[in-house]
């Protein structure tokens, strides 16, 4: 199951990953016109809302009767960004992220858990970021919900240990997708960026969610295509796939820079 299919990194992963017949592959979505749309192409599609518990539950209990009760891999793939300072971001909205981000993914998670350990094996693949394990202003909502998830993930690798159940994430750094253009949308809607202390930065921020240029070492989803095959492939999938030099480059930092050196790097990235 690749959840967070309609766009992007998780579109381009199930339709890849349908073509290979080593693997039936189910896609969820969340809007009727996407369930259509993967449909026609040929992708084998579910409903789900992570927002939901019932969705939730309906879509794992789905997924099991079209697979005779087995999942090889779950693929957490669905999330999105919420741009804005700490101080402006509502006690609603920061949960709203992490319903997404978070409690959706582990409930998910859950659904899926006794059902590998009742047939012996099993891998499931979080999709990270670098901001998992570094943090950048304005990003305060998300690095929050990525933090928790890279904590949630090394917790429960080391509870399978005992098994054939693997854990994995993925972090990636810039790759092409609907992030940015989704990133806008939530900022739009949920910031009061004209009585914000920064609105004069939040100026800055809505050319660059606005701008269609790549950021620097940006990649395309093929990049992490690439490591989700290896995660789903290799016989002893690593803890952690990086992708992007973005990726590779701050986890070098942060292993050697000193948290006063490592914040003025940080605090220098718009």
């Amino acid at each position: 199951m690749i959840t967070g299919a309609s766009s992007g990194i998780g579109y381009y992963c199930a339709k890849e990953l349908s073509k290979n017949n080593s693997y039936q592959v189910f896609a969820t979505v969340r809007k009727e016109k996407d369930f259509k749309r993967l449909t026609q192409e040929g992708i084998n599609v579910l409903y789900l809302d992570l927002n939901s518990s019932e969705s939730i539950k309906k879509c794992a209990k789905e997924f099991l009767e079209k697979t005779d009760g087995k999942i090889y891999a779950l693929f957490n793939n669905a999330g999105y960004g919420q741009p804005g300072a700490v101080e402006d971001i509502s006690d609603r909205v920061l949960k709203e992220q992490f319903q997404t981000n978070f409690f959706g993914l582990a409930e998910l998670t859950r659904e899926f858990l006794p059902i590998m350990r009742e047939q012996g094996f099993g891998r499931i693949i979080n999709h990270s970021s670098v901001l998992g394990f570094i943090s950048l202003r304005f990003r305060g909502a998300y690095n929050a919900s990525k933090y928790a998830l890279e904590g949630l993930s090394d917790t429960l690798r080391l509870e399978l240990m005992d098994s054939d159940i693997w854990v994995s994430l993925i972090e990636t750094g810039p790759v092409r997708s609907d992030f940015r253009k989704n990133a806008l949308k939530k900022f739009l809607e949920n910031i009061d960026r004209q009585n914000s202390y920064f609105k004069d930065e939040y100026k800055k921020k809505l050319k660059a969610l606005e701008s269609e240029k790549d950021a620097p070492f940006t990649l395309g989803a093929d990049a992490v295509f690439e490591s989700l095959l290896k995660a789903l492939q290799e016989k002893e999938p690593k803890a952690r796939y990086r992708v992007t030099k973005v990726t590779t480059i701050f986890w070098f930092l942060k292993r050697v820079l000193s948290t006063k050196k490592l914040d003025k790097v940080l605090r220098s990235i718009e």
